[in-house]
């Protein structure tokens, strides 16, 4: 899962590079020049006319009731291992109180859970 989705964002990115590039290289209208401002001003608009691509990252997991297999396809970092470490630990310990309490888990530092705060819900 994880791999489509950087392909998605890939031929997102090699899309809007393109379409990027033939929007400098076309002829300004009137007097006025192409500017970067015209370039962003198109590409807002093509990210808020695609809202469906934004929403897929924006999905968050519970550490206190997702499976392993679940845990690592959402977390970015985090591969089977680390998953099952986690729910060996809630396991053992109860249900984590808060999202802080993932970095008492062995081999997820205070980095790693950082990065996928916005990722998380308890």
């Amino acid at each position: 899962m994880k791999y489509g989705i950087k392909a998605l964002m890939a031929s997102g990115v090699l899309v809007f590079a393109v379409g990027a590039q033939g929007a400098l290289a076309a002829p300004a209208s009137g007097n006025a020049p192409v500017t970067k401002e015209h370039v962003q001003a198109s590409s807002s608009a093509k990210a808020k006319a695609e809202p469906g691509e934004a929403d897929n990252g924006a999905t968050k997991v519970s550490i206190n009731h997702a499976s392993a297999e679940q845990l690592a396809q959402a977390l970015n970092g985090v591969g089977l291992k680390k998953a099952q470490a986690i729910v060996s630990y809630r396991e053992e310990y109860g249900p984590f109180k808060t999202l802080d309490d993932l970095k008492q888990v062995p081999g997820m530092g205070s980095a790693l859970v950082e990065r996928n705060l916005s990722h998380l819900t308890l």
